[in-house]
C-alpha cells in the first residue's frame, strides 16, 4: 500500500485498536498502511463515557468515521459513535472483499510475471477505472473480457482476471426473454429494422447484459441477464419499447411478446 495515501474526511475506515487510555483510544488504519488514528473519549459513544475500556479493547477491529486528517503532523482524528450498524456491516464487507481482491491480484502477478512496480501500476489502473480492485473482479465476473475493453492492461492479464473472477465470485442473477415483431415495407426496410434494433440494444444499465438475436422473420429475441427480476423486466421493456417506437417512427410496425420462461442462478 502506498505509504503516502491518506483517508478522506467523512470516509469510513477499518481500524485495529492498539492502545486504550483514559482519554481515548489509538488505532491502526488497516487500509492505510497502519497509519495511526485517535478516537477521543467524546467520540467513543453518544452520551457520557466513564471508562473507554468498557467500549473498546486492544486487538479489536472496529469501523470509524474520519473527522480530520493532518498530514503534516501525521494525525488522524476518528469517531466511533458516528458509525451506525448498517455502515459498519457494509464497510467490513467491502474491506473483506478488497482483501480477497488483493490476494487474487497477487496470483495475477505470479501468472503474468509482474514485479512489484508493475503490480502497483495494475492496481492503480484498476482503481482509476473501477473505483476498487474488487469491483474490477466483479465486473469481470459479469462481463468477461468486455469489462476491460477500454482499460490499458494486456489481454493476458485481462484473461487471468476474468478466469479468477468467474471461479471465485458467484453473482446471483436472473435471465428473462421477450420477442419483438418488427416489419417495414419500405424498399430499405431491412436497414430500417436494423436501425431500430441497434437503438434497442443500446439500453445500458450497470450489472445488466442485453442481447438481441434474430429468430425468423419478423421476430427478434431480446435476452436480458440482470441481478433481479425487477431490473431485468425494466430493461426488457425499455429495449422493446425503443425498438417499436423507432420502427414506427420510420414508417413500420412493431409488437412485443413476453416470453414466459425465466431462469435464476
Amino acid at each position: 500500500m502506498d505509504s503516502n495515501k491518506w483517508p478522506e474526511v467523512g470516509e469510513f475506515v477499518v481500524c485495529e485498536v492498539k492502545n486504550v487510555t483514559d482519554f481515548g483510544a489509538y488505532t491502526a488504519l488497516e487500509e492505510y498502511d497502519g497509519k495511526e488514528g485517535f478516537i477521543h473519549i467524546s467520540e467513543i459513544k453518544a452520551g457520557w463515557v466513564k471508562y473507554v475500556r468498557d467500549h473498546v479493547r486492544e486487538g479489536q477491529k472496529i469501523v470509524c468515521k474520519v473527522l480530520n486528517v493532518d498530514t503534516s503532523r501525521r494525525h488522524i482524528d476518528l469517531s466511533l459513535k458516528d458509525v451506525n450498524d448498517h455502515q459498519k456491516r457494509a464497510k467490513i464487507q467491502d474491506w473483506k472483499n478488497e482483501q480477497k481482491a488483493t490476494k487474487w491480484l497477487q496470483f495475477v502477478a505470479e501468472e503474468s510475471k509482474l514485479d512489484e512496480k508493475k503490480l502497483q501500476k495494475l492496481e492503480d489502473t484498476l482503481l482509476d477505472e473501477f473505483g476498487s480492485n474488487y469491483t474490477a473482479f466483479e465486473e469481470a465476473a459479469i462481463q468477461g473480457e468486455e469489462a476491460f475493453e477500454d482499460v490499458k492492461i494486456s489481454k493476458k492479464i485481462a484473461a487471468t482476471i476474468v478466469k479468477l473472477a468467474q471461479e471465485n465470485i458467484k453473482l446471483p442473477y436472473v435471465e428473462i426473454a421477450g420477442y419483438v415483431d418488427l416489419t417495414n415495407s419500405a424498399p430499405n426496410g431491412i436497414e430500417l429494422i436494423k436501425m431500430a434494433l441497434e437503438e434497442a440494444n443500446e439500453i445500458d444499465m450497470e450489472g445488466v447484459r442485453l442481447n438481441i438475436t434474430y429468430t425468423g422473420a419478423p421476430r427478434y429475441r431480446i435476452r436480458v441477464i440482470a441481478p433481479d427480476y425487477k431490473t431485468a423486466e425494466a430493461v426488457l421493456k425499455d429495449s422493446a419499447d425503443t425498438a417499436i417506437a423507432k420502427i414506427e417512427q420510420l414508417g413500420g410496425k412493431g409488437a412485443f411478446h413476453r416470453h414466459i420462461e425465466a431462469t435464476r442462478s
